[in-house]
């Protein structure tokens, strides 16, 4: 029986009753709907469909396969109405009326021709296709062949990743005494090619599941199967059941847990623009009780609050079960969601900032942030467990920081969790590094404010040089050094982690961010951002590489001498590429392994190039030892002061002596030129003064 309404627009849209005996669907593909008819009203289905965010504006279907196979007559029949007595090889692109079928949304169906010589021109075609209609003729069971040995390969090879209907056409004319069902036939081929998305037999000639045909390739890009539903499982894909949990959520405006009567109808106007009937209510939840009993307050489908969010999501199954895509895809719709199951682009903010500017998160977002901590930090122990952590991010596609740079770039508890200062530092992260994705996680928790609103764009560095002060909460670190410098130590001891005597190279490039703790409970966000050795050159190619550092910060062995020169050479390409783009940093040299003997001159090496560079002396620290001697406080007062620390190259203090000697010697040509004019109208004054008097 077909479900009550719930969730369905007026349209009552259903399976057809009366399905040609050799049509076969994939269980996604549902049937057309039982009112449907090429002339009726659609008011309803557009109001619940094309104004929704993500929604395509058109669909382009191209039709391909082996010659005369009936492809030109499926065409013009279900465009006409009319079996044409004759047709072109190739009929010009077609253009269905927008009121075709309920979605109202054009289709532009593209012939091809069979031609060998003209198969790059399908090729093209059928890469610039939405959806592909591959034919083959009933009565030639060679051609159903050529899918599977053919067609189908090459668009795979053609790597056009779109959803296929395969037609069966000239239905009239196949040998009736061959009585094998489309299933038997197809369900080998569909399990090769799971890119099938519906197979249907059709005759022009005599008008069976022509409409149909072009019905199933609108629906499969409109409402596609692939992101909502498992084929092999008969369940939500787990995108899907993060999105719809999170519009559950929503719609939970009492947060109890369930959705009520009166709940459930406000989210069945918003979603289709019609109310419910009390008796509709009454079948759904009969529905979902009958498959999911329970009752009382822990009713597992439905208790005494209301619709719970298990029953919610059984409903949609049912729905993908049953074919009925289009009901879920307009709720995800009306809730921002696209195709991949996530907000659509113009629902997250974009950042339009000059290279030395960042974003930071403002300090409303992170007192929502903190709120989300309390609440999901459900033991109040400042342990933010995997499975908690996992629980907040459960109505995002995925949680984001399964993945470098985020994946262990936070300090970890004891227990392997998350203190509150390791989840706001790992929000700090990512709003530094991609603040769209920082404001679009945001909202998938549960943010409602207003997303510009949850982040700053800070000054520009230029300007904080000039006004000698950052107004920054989170800087931005580039650790330096060459390989054995002890730099990966550096940064593991930032984050808590232990010291390894064994080396490893560090192949890329590995964030870690904290907070650092200030004179007067001051807190400041710090983000290391270790640079391999090796990855040096390849950053300095960057003329604007430089604009996101606040600090540079150079490691060496300071019982290697040769360590010691590499590190001076890197800070050396590093402050000349600061002067050369104009993105001069503040510099600091740490002397890392303290715990082993200095190579011979050390001291007077290191001062040396400090003065010459007019920078502060190396900072020795030993990370074995766990003596830090306060580098990463030190670090962060250097970035707040970012007119302080930047070294000066030879290159660089040459330049500007020459730009001074430039700029003197036009001064003095100005004030010669200028005593020169004075001197000039002086005797001019003079000159007619003496005139006048003769």
């Amino acid at each position: 029986m077909l479900l009550p309404i719930l969730f369905f627009s007026k349209t009552r849209r259903g399976h057809r009753s009366h399905r040609h005996k050799h049509l076969k669907y994939r269980v996604s593909s549902g049937g057309i709907p039982s009112n449907f008819s090429i002339k009726q009203n659609h008011k309803m289905t557009k109001a619940a469909t094309t104004a929704n965010p993500g929604f395509k504006s058109g669909v382009r279907i191209v039709v391909a396969g082996d010659r005369g196979t009936g492809k030109s007559s499926l065409i013009v029949t279900a465009i006409s109405e009319t079996f044409p007595s004759s047709v072109p090889p190739v009929l010009p692109p077609t253009r269905m009326p927008d009121d075709f079928y309920p979605d109202r949304v054009p289709i532009t169906i593209i012939d091809t021709s069979s031609k060998v010589e003209d198969a790059s021109k399908v090729a093209e075609e059928l890469k610039r296709a939405d959806a592909v209609v591959l034919t083959y003729a009933c009565d030639r069971p060679e051609t159903l062949d050529r899918l599977s040995t053919f067609w189908l390969p090459e668009l795979r090879q053609l790597e056009v990743k779109v959803p296929v209907i395969v037609v069966g056409c000239k239905l009239d004319l196949r040998d009736e005494t061959q009585q094998v069902s489309l299933e038997q036939v197809m369900s080998p081929i569909m399990q090769q090619f799971r890119e099938i998305e519906t197979c249907i037999e059709c005759s022009a000639f005599k008008h069976i599941q022509i409409p149909e045909v072009f019905y199933y390739a609108q629906k499969a890009v409109l409402h596609p199967t692939g992101p909502l539903f498992d084929q092999e499982s008969q369940t939500l894909k787990p995108r899907c059941v993060r999105a719809l949990k999170r519009i559950f959520i929503l719609c939970d405006l009492d947060r109890d847990g369930a959705l009520s009567d009166a709940e459930l109808n406000e989210f069945q106007v918003k979603c289709f623009n019609a109310p419910l009937q009390p008796s509709e209510i009454i079948g759904v939840k009969k529905v979902v009780e009958e498959k999911l009993p329970g009752g009382g307050v822990s009713g597992m489908g439905v208790n005494d609050c209301g619709l719970t969010l298990t029953g919610f999501l059984f409903l949609h199954a049912l729905f993908l079960e049953k074919g009925r895509l289009e009901t879920t895809w307009t709720v995800l719709r009306k809730f921002g969601y696209n195709n991949d199951i996530k907000l659509s682009d113009e629902l997250i903010p974009t950042f339009k900032l000059a290279p030395d500017q960042s974003v930071e998160l403002t300090s409303e977002a992170v007192e929502y942030l903190r709120n989300i901590y309390e609440l999901f930090d459900s033991d109040g122990d400042n342990n933010l467990r995997p499975a908690e952590l996992e629980d907040i991010f459960s109505t995002a596609p995925e949680s984001p920081w399964e993945e470098p740079p985020y994946k262990d770039a936070a300090e970890k508890t004891a227990l392997g969790g998350l203190s509150a200062n390791a989840f706001l530092s790992e929000w700090a992260l990512m709003t530094l590094l991609d603040p769209s994705r920082a404001v679009e996680n945001l909202i998938y928790i549960g943010y409602s404010g207003d997303p510009s609103a949850a982040v700053r764009l800070t000054r520009r560095r230029r300007l904080d040089r000039k006004k000698k002060q950052s107004d920054r909460n989170v800087f931005h670190c580039f650790v330096f050094g060459p390989k054995k410098s002890g730099k990966s130590a550096l940064v593991n001891s930032f984050i808590g982690r232990p010291f390894y005597d064994s080396y490893a190279p560090t192949a890329e490039e590995i964030y870690a961010v904290n907070v650092v703790d200030l004179p007067g409970g001051i807190k400041k966000t710090l983000v290391l951002r270790e640079i391999p050795d090796d990855g040096v050159k390849k950053l300095l190619s960057n003329k604007e590489s430089l604009a996101s550092c606040d600090i540079a910060v150079f490691v060496y062995d300071s019982s290697d001498q040769s360590s010691w020169k590499r590190a001076t050479e890197l800070l050396v390409e590093v402050a000349g590429h600061g002067e050369d783009t104009g993105y001069e940093v503040p510099c600091l040299i740490v002397a890392a392994k303290d715990d082993l003997n200095s190579f011979p001159m050390a001291i007077q090496e290191s001062t040396r190039v400090s003065q010459d560079m007019g920078i502060e002396a190396p900072i020795p620290i030993s990370s074995k030892m766990g003596d830090t001697n306060n580098v990463f406080r030190r670090i962060v007062t250097a970035a707040e002061h970012p007119h302080l620390s930047i070294p000066e190259t030879e290159a660089g203090r040459t330049r500007k002596q020459y730009n001074r000697l430039v700029n003197r010697t036009l001064m003095f040509a100005s004030v010669g030129a200028a005593v020169a004019i004075v001197g000039l109208a002086a005797y001019r004054v003079y000159a007619a003064r003496k005139n006048s008097s003769g």
